[in-house]
């Protein structure tokens, strides 16, 4: 239709030109045209330079050249009818009615049949084709170089379009540059735009500041402003979508109203339409995205399969490649979050990084393989080789270290910092291990803590290595309260009030009972005897002696208390123990004295017996004395005296 529009228009403007032959032959120069004249003039051919008076160093061949032009000068009009009504300077023309309406306009050059045709006040044009820059008036600086280039021009400038119909529909717009066949061909009014290849920008009527580089780049663009497109088919469906990039064969090739879009490679973004704000670089790099926004993609199908996903980033070959509707997530290395589809908030740093996740969210991968099993996890965090490489639904879990978390499939909340530390965790939960190998025993049990050594696969437990057997000479005993809080126990005065003597409060130690026992196999597989207090029994004597759970559940005995208060019983016996013994020595004392006093009678006694035994013994050598005299005087029977001592 357009062409048959274009050829009748010829037809009438011809059948208009011809009519001129009508006209009494009449020649401005005498005598007629038939080479050089004076001013530097030549003309050949009937009606050339016809008019001319002043005007010198112009050049007319053909019927009709530079017919009306009288003091204009350096022109040049090779073709009949060529600059037919010129009257200006410095016009080109070359071919049958070209520059045929120009007057005023000057330094133009058309070349090629009808170029530049209706051309009257433009200046500085440049048309090179059948019908090139036809229905310019007066646009100034523009370049036609190709059948019906420019053809519909009226008022724009600084066009350039080279080849066929390039820029063929543009009235008004300027500034624009098309280079290949029908290159920015519906072109009105849109400005500042550049299309170089066959097609490119081929719809734009209004749309501005585009530049369209390969076949069919921006084909569809209408009213889309400052988009750029490099490859065949890039941006082919852009309609008004504007600031979007695309480099490369269909890269952005869907796109009809998503704006700010950058694509750089083959087919990258080749499926969006309204998405925004992406930018893809690499082959096929968010190839399937439609309505996604905000996305990033570097590398070879990075984020290919995304569609509405949003805010995702991922740089690497088939990074996020498998993601669809996820959002907010980040992948950085070669198949990282590869498969995820709809999980959102994830970071994968390295490798393979998170390469099975499909819907787990809020997850953290940093490292060659980390978390690269886990699909449905969530709230994960793996920093190094193959941490938490293992997990699939377990989520809540920290990872930091080669290895770490490596065997968790489904264990949640578990913290594991060190190379290998909890390695061999698979369902276990609420476990912490800190340190190289740490909590390397633990395998299913639970709330286990391992700090520098492997621990064992006891739930509820707490292993801390370097400690058992290491003599701390200064220091004071660890407590721990049913709220976890570690601390130590402070005696200085500064932190008590309400200080008083113990005094019978500690009487009731005494009602204790002492018992030895065993622990649960569960506690204590070994055996071991043990000896101490029942927590309860204490609890019914004192219940300030005992130490309760978070649940307020009697859990244990406060043996530094009874100590204390054993102490203060000990005290208590020691001093009557001491009254005791100076009642003792008191007593002794009186009783030395006693034997002493005793001893001296017993001497006294001794030596008056002794006394007494030397004057009976005086007596009865007296007595015998006075016997034997008797005896001695009387020569006969005498009185006997019996001795008795008794």
């Amino acid at each position: 239709m357009k062409n048959q529009k274009i050829t009748f228009t010829t037809i009438l403007l011809a059948l208009g030109f011809f009519s001129l032959l009508l006209v009494p032959k009449a020649f401005g120069i005498v005598p007629p045209p038939d080479g050089g004249y004076p001013g530097g003039n030549t003309a050949e051919g009937q009606s050339a330079l016809l008019s001319l008076t002043t005007g010198g160093f112009n050049t007319g061949v053909g019927f009709l050249s530079l017919r009306s032009d009288t003091t204009g000068s350096f022109n040049t009009a090779i073709g009949a009818g060529a600059l037919f009504a010129n009257t200006a300077d410095s016009n080109t023309a070359t071919g049958v009615g070209a520059l045929l309406s120009n007057t005023t306009g000057s330094q133009n050059n058309a070349n090629g049949a009808f170029a530049l045709f209706l051309n009257t006040t433009g200046d500085f044009n440049t048309a090179t084709g059948f019908e090139a820059l036809f229905s310019n008036t007066d646009g100034d600086s523009n370049t036609a170089s190709g059948v019906l280039a420019l053809f519909s021009n009226t008022t724009g400038s600084n066009n350039t379009a080279v080849g066929v119909q390039a820029l063929f529909i543009n009235t008004t717009g300027h500034d624009n540059t098309a280079n290949g066949g029908f290159a920015l061909f519906s072109n009105t009014t849109g400005t500042q735009n550049t299309a170089s290849g066959d097609f490119a920008l081929l719809n734009n009527t209004t749309g501005s500041n585009n530049t369209a580089n390969g076949v069919s780049a921006l084909r569809s663009n209408t009213t889309g402003t400052e988009n750029t497109a490099s490859g065949v088919q890039a941006l082919f469906s852009n309609t008004i979508g504007f600031d979007n990039t695309a480099n490369g064969f269909q890269a952005l090739g869907s796109n009809t109203t998503g704006t700010e879009n950058t694509a750089n490679g083959h087919q990258a973004l080749q499926s969006n339409t309204t998405g925004s704000n992406n930018t893809a670089n690499g082959v096929s790099a968010l190839r399937r995205n439609t309505t996604g926004s905000n996305n990033t993609a570097s590398g070879l199908e990075a984020l290919f399969s995304n569609a509405t996903g949003f805010n995702n980033t991922a740089s690497g070959v088939q990074a996020l490649q498998g993601n669809t509707n996820g959002t907010e997530n980040t992948a950085n290395g070669y198949q990282a979050l590869q498969s995820n589809t709809e999980g959102a908030d994830n970071t994968a740093s390295g490798v393979r990084a998170l390469f099975s996740n499909t819907t787990g969210s809020g997850n953290t991968a940093g490292g060659f393989q980390a978390l690269i099993s886990n699909t449905e996890g969530s709230n994960n965090t793996a920093s190094g080789e193959a941490a938490l490489a293992s997990n699939t639904t377990g989520f809540e879990n920290t990872a930091s270290g080669a290895v770490a978390l490596n065997h968790n499939t489904t264990g949640q909340s578990n913290t594991a910092s060190g190379v290998a530390a909890l390695a061999f965790n698979t369902t276990g939960s609420f476990n912490i291990a800190l340190g190289t190998n740490a909590g390397n025993g633990v395998t299913t049990a639970s709330n286990v803590i391992c700090i520098g050594t492997g621990g064992e696969n006891v739930s509820n437990s707490c292993y801390i290595g370097q400690i058992f057997g290491k003599t701390s000479t200064v220091g004071t005993a660890v407590f721990i309260n049913s709220a976890g809080k570690l601390g130590t126990t402070t005696s200085s005065r500064r932190f008590k009030e309400g200080i008083k003597p113990m005094d019978k409060a500690s009487e009731v130690v005494l009602a204790l009972k002492p018992v030895s026992f065993h622990y649960k196999k569960d506690i204590d597989p070994q055996g071991i005897a043990q000896f101490g207090l029942v927590a309860e029994d204490v609890e019914a004597v004192n219940p300030d002696l005992v130490v309760r759970d978070a649940e307020g559940k009697v859990n244990t005995v406060r043996y530094d208390a009874v100590n204390a208060m054993l102490l203060n019983e000990f005290l208590k016996e020691h001093c009557r123990a001491e009254e005791q013994q100076s009642k003792l020595e008191q007593q002794q004392a009186t009783i030395t004295d006693l034997k002493s006093t005793v001893a001296q009678q017993q001497r006294n006694f001794d030596s008056r017996l002794a006394q007494q035994e030397k004057q009976v013994e005086s007596l009865l050598t007296n007595l015998q004395r006075v016997n034997e005299r008797l005896e001695a005087n009387g020569n006969g029977a005498a009185p006997q005296v019996v001795v008795n001592n008794q």
